[in-house]
């Protein structure tokens, strides 16, 4: 196996265990909310993370026998965090004083996003196979509309978060 392939098969691996925290990021993040609708979000994102994951394993299994990414794999659709209220519904804000365990995620979320912008970035513009770059491109689309409605989110609720939970000095 040549340089070039070795480094897409690094790249690869080190991207399908970020997905795999991801999912388990959110399959976690799911179970512990209290939002009818943050756990609807949480489990759609940790479905949408083992898809990515599943997508990269293939490119991964074809490159280890075949020398070449795997023809036909594709991410499918992503889920759009466009909406007033994202993540979590629009009474939410009614406990936000008891929303330790959702602010935290929404937190370590857009963490999760932004890690995953900026090595998808760096591995597009490394990669030498046109498939390659598109596909990392594509991840890097993805993960930025989720990162995106993460701080949008938390931007909303962060000033009445502080507030209420005691953290504002005022």
């Amino acid at each position: 196996m040549d340089v070039k392939l070795k480094e897409l098969v690094e790249a690869l691996r080190t991207a399908m265990q970020a997905e795999r925290t991801g999912f388990e990021f959110y399959k976690m993040a799911a179970v512990n909310t209290q939002d009818a609708s943050g756990k609807k979000v949480f489990e759609e994102l940790a479905a949408e993370e083992q898809g990515h994951f599943e997508f990269l394993k293939q490119h991964h299994q074809s490159v280890m026998s075949a020398g070449e990414l795997a023809r036909g794999a594709t991410l499918g659709e992503a889920h759009r965090l466009t909406e007033q209220h994202p993540i979590f519904s629009a009474d939410f804000k009614a406990r936000l004083k008891q929303a330790h365990v959702e602010m935290s995620a929404l937190a370590i979320a857009a963490q999760l996003e932004l890690n995953g912008i900026n090595f998808y970035r760096e591995q597009a513009a490394r990669a030498t196979l046109p498939e390659a770059k598109r596909f990392f491109q594509q991840l890097v689309e993805w993960e930025s509309g989720h990162y995106d409605a993460f701080v949008r989110q938390q931007q909303e609720l962060q000033e009445s978060y502080w507030s209420e939970a005691g953290f504002s000095p005022f």
